[in-house]
């Protein structure tokens, strides 16, 4: 996979450009709620596409705090799973970010 020179990597998984975007566009999951519950499925996407990267920003910050010693607790599970789970994540987005290209849905 080609990244633009504005990606970040981390143990092979990418961090799109608009990262901080979407972090100042929900703060958390349950502003998502309501999309998830819209009758158009360009709204639910939006939703899935949004708790994901939530989702996904939480775990990358915890594994560059691990990364760095900063990390305030123990994970139980081991970093290889929890990289394999951002790896996934990440190209999760990347699916869905090409999707809402090709459909047309913003995603801003």
């Amino acid at each position: 996979m080609k990244m633009k020179a504005a990606q970040h990597t981390l143990g092979g998984f990418f961090m799109p450009e608009n990262e901080r975007r979407i972090t100042m566009i929900f703060q958390s999951l349950i502003e998502t709620e309501p999309m998830m519950e819209s009758a158009d499925y360009k709204e639910r996407f939006r939703a899935e596409y949004f708790q994901t990267k939530i989702r996904y920003q939480k775990l990358h910050q915890m594994l560059v705090k691990h990364g760095a010693g900063t990390l305030s607790f123990a994970p139980l599970c081991s970093l290889e799973l929890l990289t394999k789970q951002a790896k996934a994540m990440g190209e999760y987005l990347y699916c869905l970010e090409v999707r809402a290209q090709v459909e047309d849905i913003p995603l801003d």
